[in-house]
């Protein structure tokens, strides 16, 4: 159900309203539509509910019920592309993002170097894992909280954004105390726990497509997110598991026009997970630059075949300098048509 206030509702009396909702055992949230303020009503309506109990309260304009599959993602309140705004950075609506750096964080020196190098040749948002989810329980599975540390003074060092992933609802406090973006990724989608505590992080979250997920099935776990408290998500499409075998996965570069006209946030293209192979993500990355993607998220290092973790996949600095030079002219000549 949605809940139009008069444009000059004062904020003492919307939080009052919410309040006595929240005794009458409703789940509310907050938006403001076009600077009108609008009550969600997430929880607790049924048939049963009499539409005039809730017009008559005070400075209530209008009341309607919502049949939208996406209340809080699907743009029929939000008009408007959100932009996430993170101490001086922006994603969604901007100039084209990049996250980059390792698959894993392997020592202080290692993401420091990258760091450096990555951020000198156009990268704002420096990735790295801590905990990795691999599939053999034999295969590194990163540093630990020693790792955030190391990331999250690299990223400073550098003027920076960090972004991590963040495994089960156990390591939630302890990632939103080292990094700016926390990361689910695509076997979590669909861990429901976790999106519930990560509703409450208070950081934004990045949010990958399941290996397997249909656009309705992505879309409903980040309203999930928003549903729980965190309007700040970003939705990335790392591609998914199809009969080929040749690329890793098969990148679903359709998804961004299909998903913009349903939602109003921010998309961004894994490149590196959906092919599996460094001499493909360049190609990737154009073609998420030319559908007008809100940015990357690309595997960086230094010595990819040295690399702990995927390294077939890991570009080289170089590489990377070529690879953003070239999305930038693409996203610059996209947003000039």
């Amino acid at each position: 159900m949605i809940i139009n206030l008069e444009f000059d509702t004062p904020l003492p009396a919307i939080e009052a309203l919410c309040d006595r909702l929240s005794f009458m055992g409703f789940t509310t949230q907050l938006y403001h539509h076009d600077e009108q303020p609008i009550i969600m009503v997430l929880q607790g309506i049924d048939a049963t509910i009499d539409q005039s109990a809730f017009s008559d309260l005070p400075y209530v304009k209008s009341v309607s019920f919502s049949n939208e599959k996406y209340k809080l993602v699907g743009r029929h309140l939000h008009s408007q592309p959100t932009k996430i705004k993170i101490g001086g950075h922006q994603i969604g609506g901007g100039p084209f993002v990049a996250m980059a750096g390792p698959c894993t964080i392997e020592s202080e020196d290692q993401i420091h170097t990258i760091a450096r190098l990555v951020a000198s040749k156009g990268a704002t948002i420096l990735r790295g894992g801590a905990f990795k989810p691999r599939t053999s329980p034999y295969d590194f599975q990163g540093l630990g909280e020693p790792g955030l540390r190391f990331m999250r003074d690299a990223a400073r060092a550098n003027g920076m954004l960090s972004i991590s992933e963040v495994m089960q609802t156990e390591e939630v406090d302890l990632l939103t105390e080292y990094v700016d973006i926390l990361q689910v990724g695509a076997r979590n989608m669909q861990n429901y726990s976790l999106l519930k505590r990560l509703g409450s992080c208070g950081k934004p979250v990045f949010l990958k497509r399941g290996l397997s997920a249909t656009y309705h099935e992505f879309l409903s776990a980040a309203e999930y997110l928003l549903a729980h408290g965190n309007p700040e998500v970003i939705l990335c499409e790392r591609g998914v598991r199809t009969f080929e075998t040749l690329s890793r996965n098969t990148l679903d570069i359709g998804a961004v026009p299909f998903l913009r006209e349903l939602t109003h946030l921010p998309i961004v293209i894994d490149p590196s997970h959906a092919c599996g192979r460094r001499t493909v993500v360049p190609a990737l990355s154009y073609a998420a630059a030319a559908v007008q993607a809100d940015g990357i998220m690309v595997e960086v290092h230094t010595d990819p075949d040295r690399s702990v973790s995927d390294a077939a996949q890991a570009i080289t600095p170089e590489t990377f300098e070529i690879l953003m030079k070239k999305c930038n002219a693409i996203h610059e000549v996209m947003n000039a048509i």
